[in-house]
């Protein structure tokens, strides 16, 4: 998804979305508007008693007989009003004007013309970026935060404020750590990234009442597929054709979509920018129309990413007509355009015979019908379940306690040389707080912001508790030149030093990916004077969205920690010292592989290919596939609890079972198709006892790994499931896993089929290690 603040286009701007452009710039300074009092709706039948006497209005039919009602009442010019994203009104049976874009991706935005704040509501919770969420492995937190979202989006609503519909989130693999957006992902991991998904979308659109159809708002899993590529030594998105496996496809790029769609029922999916292999995303009828509403049954409506079939006619070429290209989108499954094109040139492609209007009638009977689950067109909102809420729900202490409960579950403690860590506030007299992210805002939240409740900077966190002395060390983040002697003194006269470097949208952002992950300018030497001078603990602070190789930091003895704080959002500069000063304990694992330069060195950001190629060097992505050397690896991070694992049960043995003439009984298989009658409640369960043996309570995440037999490139070794588990000191608990042999065990062939591999899986949990052997 674009921001128009952050585009740096090569397409041509439509006309459409240039005067957006302009209204959005009018208000970028402060993203406040006036206050509009009462939300958009349609069927106001108090205002306008006939229209009651229309089948669509009528709540007492099902959805998809008021969406047959409504299309049926529309001309074509009518309808194709509502193929794009500032859907038109049409007075004359009560419908206004609608703004599907808006955005939610780690709290309500102002990002999208949807959504606005004013004196109303000046602001809305802001969670950490996503990437930091997911690294608390808690799946029960990213339900939550999508309901807290949720509501607050529903509260802005209903004073006029915000839409229903929200495009996020995004759910791509953070398949390299250029990538400018890995920030916005729940990371590398498909597992993690499908249960993230699922999950947020879940606490996004589930309604209190239980109502199964209905919507507390519209989420969308974006952006589909393939893509994570913005814009690298002059490849940019628009153009980067990403050539993909039918192994890496299916196994990798899919799973996230796949699950949100099936497991989280998402109301919506917003194809990319990007081709894949040869075909715009969005013009790709087996991807949209086979695959998310042919095989995974979407219930909702299909979205460009804006400007897309701009992007794939005027930039890529792929069709020699404005018209032929909205035809392909339509006929593709395509039903919502972000952007004016289809609005412009659709009219024009049913008259050239290019695309039937029965097409335009199944795109906006999707659309209709994803807004009539939200309750758009049951008359005044103010009566419907969600009515009540507004600005008193918004920035409650309750939605901020747990944005700062989600920045502590999210910070991953990577090094803590002889228990340096935390701090007794009590014996710290003077703390030294040094760096350029040291007392930011803005920078603490990331993109696809919105204005916060407020913000607690590190440095404030950290004053909170102790007597603090200050110097930024730089004037910004690109640290082009440092302030080394005013930064050694400081270090050199205080009990403790804690060092907040990192990077920030300068660096990482849409539309920017890195050349390089290593800190920027001069932060090292900074970091290294300071440890030299200092002569109490130092800790560094890591605000990033992707891995940095701190490898000179990891081997530094006199830099005693290492705390990865993500972008931890309004509240994160209080978690921060939260952890540093010991009143939680840390318990984040890294969703992603931290690799050394020497791997960005060698490996081109376009190679989409995920398995290693021995014949001429490439050595893969991922901890899934890649072997070589990391700076730390998915999952790794410390507590200031040990936590031992005691496997209690498990099988040895699996037995799959075959018809009996199944020609894998008279010839050697090493695997066998994950068939639906071969599949069919083949599960074992995992017992384990972990216990925290350390004097502090705390949470833990238990991580249930395999490593497959090596059939089909497998991967080396893959995450099965995880759970995050309260422990109080000196007390243990019982954990247990359901595996499913034939979605857990198998693997996906060359062909993109999966595959129970037959032979020997090894189980890993913490340091354990369990031989399963899979046989028919």
């Amino acid at each position: 998804m674009a921001s128009f603040s952050s585009q740096n286009r090569v397409p041509k701007v439509s006309v459409f979305l240039f005067f957006s452009l302009i209204c959005f710039l009018l208000f970028s300074s402060s993203h406040v508007v006036l206050a509009q009092s009462s939300p958009v709706f349609a069927c106001d039948v108090v205002s306008n008693p006939s229209l009651a006497s229309f089948g669509f209005c009528n709540t007492s039919l099902g959805v998809s007989d008021r969406v047959v009602d409504l299309v049926g009442r529309l001309t074509l010019q009518e309808k194709i009003l509502f193929l794009v994203n500032s859907a038109g009104s049409v007075s004359r049976l009560g419908i206004p004007r609608y703004e599907w874009w808006s955005e939610a991706l780690h709290g309500v935005s102002y990002v999208g013309p949807g959504t606005h704040f004013s004196s109303v509501v000046p602001g809305a919770t802001s969670f950490p970026q996503v990437i930091l969420t997911a690294a608390s492995f808690n799946t029960s937190l990213f339900v939550a935060i999508g309901k807290v979202v949720s509501t607050e989006a529903r509260a802005m609503y209903n004073v006029g404020l915000a839409g229903l519909t929200f495009w996020s989130p995004n759910i791509n693999i953070f398949r390299d750590p250029r990538w400018g957006r890995g920030q916005e992902t729940p990371g590398e991991d498909p597992l993690l990234s499908s249960k993230y998904g699922s999950g947020y979308v879940k606490g996004l659109q589930q309604r209190d009442d239980g109502n199964p159809d209905g919507l507390k708002v519209a989420a969308c899993c974006k952006h589909y597929t393939a893509y994570d590529l913005d814009n690298w030594k002059g490849v940019d998105r628009y153009h980067f054709d990403a050539v993909v496996t039918k192994q890496d496809m299916d196994d990798t790029f899919q799973p996230p979509f796949k699950s949100c769609v099936v497991d989280g029922n998402v109301a919506s999916v917003m194809c990319s920018y990007n081709k894949v292999n040869g075909i715009p995303t969005c013009a790709d009828p087996d991807l949209l129309s086979g695959v998310i509403r042919g095989e995974w049954k979407l219930n909702g409506y299909i979205v460009t990413d804006c400007d897309s079939i701009d992007v794939f006619y005027n930039q890529q070429h792929y069709t020699k007509t404005p018209e032929e290209a909205a035809a392909k989108a339509i006929l593709a499954g395509l039903d919502l355009n972000c952007g004016s094109f289809l609005g412009q040139h659709t009219e024009a492609a049913v008259k050239a015979g290019l695309v039937n209007e029965s097409a335009i009638d199944r795109a906006v009977s999707n659309n209709f019908a994803t807004l009539m689950r939200l309750g758009f067109f049951d008359g005044d909102p103010s009566k419907q379940l969600y009515g009540k809420l507004g600005p008193k729900d918004v920035c409650t202490a309750e939605n901020q306690e747990l944005a700062r409960e989600a920045a502590r579950q999210g910070i991953v403690l990577l090094k803590n040389t002889a228990g340096s860590l935390p701090l007794s506030p009590t014996a710290i007299k003077n703390l030294a707080v040094i760096g350029p992210n040291a007392n930011v805002t803005k920078t603490m939240i990331g993109n696809y912001e919105g204005t916060p409740c407020k913000y607690t900077t590190p440095l404030q966190g950290l004053a909170a508790s102790v007597a603090t002395t200050y110097l930024p060390g730089c004037s910004n983040v690109a640290c082009s030149t440092a302030q080394v002697e005013d930064a050694k003194k400081i270090a050199a006269a205080a009990d403790a030093t804690v060092l907040v470097m990192g990077a920030d949208q300068s660096i990482e952002a849409e539309s920017r990916d890195r050349v390089d992950i290593l800190l920027p300018g001069q932060q090292q030497l900074l970091i290294t004077a300071v440890a030299n001078a200092s002569t109490g603990p130092v800790i560094l602070v890591i605000m990033s969205g992707g891995g940095m190789d701190v490898s000179f930091a990891k081997t530094n003895d006199k830099i005693t920690s290492i705390l990865w704080v993500g972008y931890p959002g309004e509240a994160g500069g209080a978690a921060i010292a939260d952890i540093i000063f010991g009143s939680y304990n840390p318990s984040g694992r890294l969703p992603m592989t931290w690799y050394p330069q020497s791997y960005v060195d060698k490996v081109p950001m376009t190679n989409m290919n995920m398995r290693p190629d021995p014949s001429n060097g490439y050595p893969g992505r991922t901890y899934r596939f890649y072997t070589g050397e990391t700076v730390y690896s998915f999952g790794d991070g410390l507590s200031y609890s040990e936590v031992s694992h005691e496997l209690t049960q498990a099988p040895g043995l699996v037995s799959v079972p075959l018809e009996e003439n199944h020609v894998c009984y008279s010839s050697e298989c090493k695997s066998v198709a994950a068939a639906e009658q071969t599949c069919q409640n083949l599960t074992f369960g995992v017992q384990l006892r972990i216990k925290n043996t350390g004097t502090m309570s705390g949470s833990h995440t238990v991580f249930l790994f395999s490593t497959p037999p090596s059939v089909h490139n497998s991967p080396q070794k893959h995450l099965l499931g995880f759970e995050k588990v309260f422990l109080h000191a000196q007390t243990d608990s019982h954990v247990g896993f359901k595996v499913d042999v034939c979605k857990d065990l198998s693997v996906v062939d060359e062909l993109g089929s999966k595959k129970v591999a037959l032979g020997e899986h090894v189980l890993h949990i913490g340091s354990l290690k369990h031989s399963l052997t899979v046989r028919i």
